[in-house]
């Protein structure tokens, strides 16, 4: 069904309950690992025991005990390898729902690998375990992810490789304008083409053009999940120049047309997919 290439789609929230926001702990003994994924909830990872080597894009990034990491919609990640006694808490909200929350005019959650305090770590340890595994517990998941966000912005100067400007602001367009291209993203951030391609491949590990098909991708199931939309009415709303295109972005990107994602069960083994 996919190639080491392909990322699979797999939603963060649980389809069997209508929630905005969760949190999972997550141990690989007691689950496996997932395979290399996105989704259109931004996540985040609180490390509360062991180490991990995740794969971002084409990077690798070690982790450990007090590290905070983030992943906006549509970056994909994967846990490569970890401690026997690696243990997570993985916080995902929908992506209205945190903008919401926030009142913010760009993405809340960036690319990010945060060393916390023991004060920081052990208070978000606290929250998330107050919250882990349940549904109805919107407000408090507000509350946390409020928080996060606030202490991103707190521990931003010290991050010893803070996201550039540049891809900050590519990835703010790109979520209100899924349909713009590099050349009219650089005109509105008056840099060059290829510094902004450059930068944004760098912090990523994506290029700016498959990342920006995976949202178009990620808002046509949106589309297609929420409104009833048919396929060729949500490939135009998504941004995609005809079902044409749209076919190929999502052969190139999930390994499937998009008739056999939503028609044929693909969707649903992607969605179960666990790597030996």
């Amino acid at each position: 069904m996919r190639s080491a290439t392909i990322s699979l789609h797999q939603g963060f929230l649980p389809t069997q309950a209508s929630s905005r926001a969760y949190v999972w702990k997550y141990s690989p003994l007691n689950w496996g690992r997932r395979p290399r994924h996105f989704h259109i909830e931004p996540e985040l990872n609180l490390i509360a025991t062991g180490r991990a080597t995740f794969g971002i894009g084409n990077t690798t990034v070690e982790a450990s005990q007090g590290d905070l990491l983030g992943f906006p919609p549509g970056q994909d990640h994967a846990l490569l390898d970890a401690s026997p006694d690696l243990f997570l808490f993985a916080v995902g909200m929908d992506p209205g729902f945190s903008a919401d929350i926030l009142s913010s005019d760009g993405l809340p959650i960036v690319p990010l690998r945060m060393r916390l305090s023991p004060e920081d770590f052990n208070a978000l340890l606290r929250r998330a375990s107050a919250i882990v595994d349940r549904v109805g517990v919107e407000q408090p998941c507000a509350e946390l992810w409020e928080h996060i966000h606030w202490l991103g912005r707190r521990y931003e100067p010290k991050i010893s490789a803070p996201l550039h400007v540049l891809t900050r602001r590519a990835l703010s367009a790109v979520a209100k304008r899924p349909g713009l291209g590099l050349e009219g993203l650089s005109a509105g951030l008056r840099s060059l083409a290829s510094e902004v391609s450059r930068k944004f491949h760098q912090d990523m590990g994506i290029t700016f053009v498959q990342y920006r098909t995976r949202v178009r991708i990620l808002n046509l199931i949106r589309l297609v999940d929420t409104l009833g939309l048919s396929l060729m009415s949500a490939a135009e709303a998504a941004s995609f120049g005809s079902y044409s295109q749209c076919h190929r972005a999502f052969q190139s990107q999930l390994g499937c047309s998009p008739r056999d994602f939503f028609c044929s069960g693909i969707r649903g083994q992607m969605q179960q997919a666990f790597d030996p």
